[in-house]
């Protein structure tokens, strides 16, 4: 059922300008399937759905491959792109992403390697960065700024 319920979901979101995730959930009911908006938000995580511009100016759900090779410079323009502020608090970074882009933008702060960053924990428009030491926290916000500004 749940092989399925993505399979409809990537269909539907390759297809449609879902931009929320309970258009999707009603794209899906009209599909016959009977879901409910936490079972979106997981599918929506577990697929790594990520939320991109379109034309219109809109932000809208999209696919993503990840055996494509410029997955990693992908991941970096969603960080770029999602990021709405950083603060700290000693060896916390606290990034504000747009709603439904933190796990993606998350993973693009994993996918930096950067030997000060411990770990990523993200939630739906949040991510907690935590830094080895309070000392090398200054500088790995100059780095994301720095990614910010391409």
């Amino acid at each position: 059922m749940k092989a399925k319920r993505q399979a409809l979901i990537r269909e539907i979101v390759n297809n449609q300008g879902i931009q929320t995730q309970e258009e999707l959930a009603e794209a899906l009911r009209k599909c016959g399937m009977v879901v409910t908006q936490a079972t979106v938000s997981r599918d929506i995580k577990e697929m790594h759905l990520l939320k991109v511009l379109a034309e219109d100016g809109t932000y809208r759900y999209a696919t993503i491959d990840k055996n494509d090779q410029g997955m990693g410079d992908r991941l970096i323009r969603m960080l770029s792109d999602s990021v709405i502020d950083i603060n700290s608090a000693n060896n916390l970074i606290v990034i504000r992403t747009l709603s439904g882009s933190a796990h993606v933008a998350g993973e693009a702060v994993d996918s930096l390697h950067w030997p000060e960053v411990l770990g990523t924990i993200a939630g739906d428009n949040t991510i907690l960065v935590i830094v080895r030491s309070n000392e090398e926290v200054e500088a790995v916000i100059r780095r994301f700024q720095g990614i910010l500004k391409k």
